[in-house]
């Protein structure tokens, strides 16, 4: 097999530049060797494939079917070989890759060390970032966001789900009240982190299927999860924010989870990276990981 497939090759290479001698060549063989390829085709499949004439060499009908389908052949054959190779070579070389900031020191950076041990000829460039850069232009390899997905040009894998809670200090709901619906956010403070499309500081959305939607206002807007909190934490306001957040908060006291009538909104962390044929080993490791610890 490895045999006829170069001969395709050397066929193809004959149909494209209409000579034994460019095809040569380019493939690096003499013009001996190049004929002697397109006679054992010829001989195997019992058709002419080439003409010739005095100036070049054309395909013969056999030939143009012939050459289509070696195409086909030669594309899979080499597709199934670099699969194979890449499914083999070790992680290595720079993985440069963007987190939202709140998440990464909290959930990333606690457990990035472990990638790196298992993966010694592999560098790391973390890029703590809240905005949604874009993966090409900023040469990243891979992007690792929280809530909703909008961009359909990259490939998403989910990580984890990331519930999420409405919170406040004790000593805002001391001085105005402890809602107990939705609606009544509406007559608060409320803290809006204002890169999501969930928690912003225009509108609130709950519901499993985020059906149920409550206008508020506030004092307070960031983007970042953590300076939304530590306004939370100083009694200016109700937040609305991921567990992984705010989670450590309500059990040492210093938030406490309001009970309301409409559960909140689920959110997911998503590994996205742009679509490849075959993906860098640096990149599948990586993603593997992360699924594999969160």
């Amino acid at each position: 097999m490895p045999d006829q497939i170069k001969s395709m090759r050397v066929f193809l290479a004959v149909v494209a530049t209409r000579s034994f001698s460019a095809a040569g060549r380019q493939l690096g063989m003499s013009q001996a060797m190049a004929t002697k390829h397109i006679s054992g085709l010829e001989q195997m499949l019992g058709a002419q494939l080439l003409r010739r004439t005095t100036r070049f060499v054309i395909a013969t009908e056999a030939g143009e079917r012939f050459a289509e389908a070696s195409r086909r052949v030669i594309e899979e054959f080499d597709e199934a070989t670099a699969v194979t190779r890449a499914g083999q070579v070790e992680p290595r070389g720079l993985l440069k890759m963007t987190v939202p900031v709140s998440f990464g020191l909290r959930v990333i950076n606690p457990i990035i060390g472990d990638f790196a041990e298992r993966h010694p000829s592999l560098a790391i460039d973390l890029e703590l970032n809240d905005r949604r850069v874009d993966l090409i232009e900023g040469g990243f390899d891979l992007a690792v966001r929280v809530g909703e997905l909008t961009d359909s040009s990259l490939v998403a894998r989910k990580l984890m789900d990331c519930p999420t809670r409405v919170c406040a200090a004790p000593a805002y709901l001391a001085r105005h009240g402890t809602p107990r619906t939705v609606a009544e956010l509406a007559r608060h403070a409320c803290l809006g982190y204002s890169l999501s499309d969930v928690t912003n500081a225009q509108r609130w959305t709950f519901g499993g299927q985020k059906g149920v939607v409550v206008e508020v206002t506030g004092p307070f807007r960031a983007n970042n999860g953590d300076a939304v909190i530590a306004m939370a934490k100083a009694g200016h306001g109700i937040a609305y924010q991921p567990g992984f957040l705010v989670d450590d908060d309500l059990r040492s006291g210093a938030l406490v989870a309001l009970e309301l009538d409409h559960p909140t909104s689920l959110m997911h962390a998503y590994a996205l990276f742009a679509r490849a044929r075959w993906q860098p080993a640096k990149v599948r490791a990586m993603i593997d990981f992360l699924v594999e610890r969160l």
